[in-house]
């Protein structure tokens, strides 16, 4: 489902460069569970942020499902992010004067869905994660682990090839943290490829593998 071959990413700050990912060469399959680790500052979010087509490599190449997205011009990576990728934030990046129905809705109207259709698929898709009855609630009224939920279920809807999860549990506490991390577990079991950054190695029980990144290079 992806391959990842020779990535670099290098951030200047005036004259001063700083190299963050130094070569790093993967491939995650089809299904797969895959848990990004490492030290704070280690460069798991950048190298998220690279295999999932939010930032670009400073050097290399990423074929995703047999695309090479690294020659996409702009607005064919933006077309291809919102089409076949899925993304869940620690801080949840919902629309806070958007209701949670709305919220789960706004990439399926993007992709030009209608109205009815997007609000069909996102009902189903907060039931699937047990908060269809929170569907008309703004998201200060929602605790931190529903928000997530309802990032999920946007993240989700439209079935994703690859869903890229960045710390979904940093911000919950065990007990949130757990439910999110079953949902995930469930949409594994149903094929669902789940690339994740965490640093918390008990929410890797359900991971097929653990890459950890240290030094700017890959490891397992």
């Amino acid at each position: 489902m992806i391959t990842a071959s020779n990535i670099t990413k290098t951030f200047k700050n005036g004259s001063v460069e700083t190299q963050v990912l130094k070569g790093i060469d993967l491939t995650i399959a089809q299904g797969e569970f895959v848990a990004i680790m490492g030290k704070s500052g280690a460069g798991k979010s950048t190298l998220l942020y690279q295999l999932g087509l939010l930032d670009h490599p400073t050097t290399g190449e990423i074929i995703i499902d047999g695309t090479n997205t690294t020659s996409l011009s702009h607005a064919d990576r933006t077309t291809f992010r919102l089409n076949e990728l899925g993304y869940i934030f620690q801080d949840y990046a919902l629309l806070p004067e958007l209701t949670a129905i709305e919220n789960v809705m706004v990439p399926l109207l993007m992709q030009g869905k209608s109205d009815e259709e997007a609000r069909a698929i996102s009902l189903a898709s907060l039931d699937r994660i047990g908060l269809a009855h929170k569907e008309n609630n703004l998201p200060n009224q929602l605790s931190g682990g529903e928000q997530q939920r309802v990032s999920i279920a946007r993240a989700v809807a439209h079935n994703p090839k690859i869903l890229f999860a960045d710390e979904p549990t940093a911000n919950l506490d065990s007990e949130s943290g757990d439910a999110v991390l079953a949902i995930f577990k469930d949409l594994h079991d149903k094929g669902q490829t789940i690339v994740m950054v965490t640093h918390e190695p008990e929410y890797t029980v359900h991971c097929n593998r653990i890459i950890t990144i240290a030094d700017g290079k890959a490891s397992e």
